[in-house]
């Protein structure tokens, strides 16, 4: 009694997690180059089950009785980097990744010591500040090849390669990291991902759109579907909880009184 309410007590809380990766995403689905996160579900490890004092039976001398689980858990957040449909805004500010899922925009955001710590982001959705640099619309700076990059005023364009051509000479290039493995990227709030010491880079093979804004890859009906799914799930387990209690509470209270 006290194991099953232990699994529907788990299965809660797995149903809860998973809950709150489907709202992140369907609060996203209209953020800029945004990717889809899906949590991952996993069994806990079987255990054994033995009959207590019961080793001298000789029908069954070792005393199984068989193997039981005791729910499933989020094992982990697997983000899908799948590419977002292409939007054409006309902006030459803004700009898009195509041909690459694993390719990101440079990102240098200043920490607390005015030094320049690096991420990277899918949305091309870029501004030029007070300063003539082009920079996120949380003011962080675009990097290019030689650092944050500066422009004379916003008369410009962007090759399909990622350099900047300015009264017809090339200024600067958009830094693209292409990594070759996105699972040790990690989200850190902003639009922005992270790499780790593992982390590889690659040549980048893709190309630059310029006027184009990457949309999100959330499929907003296959997340309500999937929201819905959850939601039964969660309300199963939580009649499970109540009908088990109300058994322990008759067993506790009325077959223990029994003479």
């Amino acid at each position: 009694m006290i194991r099953g309410l232990y699994t529907s007590g788990w299965s809660l809380m797995a149903n809860s997690k998973k809950m709150d990766v489907i709202s992140n995403n369907l609060a996203n689905a209209d953020t800029n180059g945004y990717k889809e996160d899906i949590a991952v579900l996993e069994t806990f490890p079987e255990k054994l089950a033995r009959r207590i004092n019961d080793t001298k039976s000789t029908s069954n001398p070792s005393a199984k009785v068989g193997n039981m689980r005791l729910g499933s858990d989020v094992s982990e957040i697997f983000t899908n980097y799948e590419q977002g449909k292409l939007q054409n805004t006309g902006n030459k500010l803004d700009f898009a990744i195509q041909d690459s899922k694993s390719a990101f925009f440079t990102i240098g955001k200043p920490d607390g010591n005015g030094n320049i710590q690096e991420y990277y982001s899918r949305d091309g959705a870029f501004v030029i500040n007070s300063l003539n640099q082009l920079v996120t619309k949380d003011g962080f700076y675009v990097m290019g090849e030689n650092g944050p990059i500066t422009l004379n005023g916003d008369n410009f364009t962007v090759n399909s390669d990622g350099s900047i051509v300015q009264e017809g000479s090339i200024v600067d290039m958009l830094r693209i990291s292409e990594f070759t493995d996105t699972r040790s990227l990690k989200k850190v709030g902003s639009n922005l991902v992270q790499r780790d010491q593992s982390t590889e880079e690659r040549p980048f093979t893709g190309t630059i759109s310029q006027g184009f804004l990457e949309g999100s890859n959330i499929n907003v009906v296959k997340e309500m579907v999937e929201m819905i799914s959850v939601m039964r799930s969660y309300e199963a387990n939580q009649r499970l909880v109540q009908a088990q209690d109300s058994t322990l509470e008759k067993v506790v209270n009325q077959v223990g009184s029994v003479r």
